[in-house]
């Protein structure tokens, strides 16, 4: 991990935990907040009586800007249960280099980023920040592997 000291991210800790450990937990808030986010785009759009009732025979979301954050946001939860998983064992394993820390931090980055490319409609970018996250968890996956 020495070697690659100069390759620094934030390498932020909370709460006594590790880098990892760290982005994991805000990974956690970053899905409750795409989860608000969403419901309440389509809470506007839908109505509060399909948000209460039991949402059978539901239509496609017509509004751009509430599908777009639902969609996102059920991408967060395609990506997520990897990265958590990775983050774990690697936790676990004792696994905690140049690997883990950019990992982590690249895949926390990358979904922040994501929302509000999402929510904007920008295409092309928004598909090179999910293929970042992406790699943050390749990363961590790769860590597991180094002895």
């Amino acid at each position: 991990m020495q070697s690659f000291a100069y390759l620094r991210f934030v390498n932020l800790q909370l709460g006594g935990m590790s880098v990892e450990m760290t982005m994991l937990a805000l990974a956690i808030l970053l899905g409750f907040v795409q989860l608000f986010l969403a419901a309440h785009f389509v809470t506007a759009e839908r109505g509060l009586g399909w948000n209460v009732g039991a949402r059978d025979n539901t239509e496609p979301l017509g509004g751009r800007l509430a599908g777009r954050l639902d969609r996102a946001f059920q991408n967060f939860k395609e990506t997520f249960p990897f990265f958590a998983a990775a983050v774990i064992l690697a936790t676990v394993l004792g696994r905690h280099n140049w690997a883990t820390l950019w990992g982590s931090q690249l895949y926390l980055a990358a979904r922040i980023l994501y929302v509000p490319l999402y929510a904007a409609g920008i295409p092309v970018i928004r598909t090179l920040v999910w293929a970042s996250a992406s790699a943050g968890i390749l990363l961590v996956v790769a860590a597991l592997f180094m002895t």
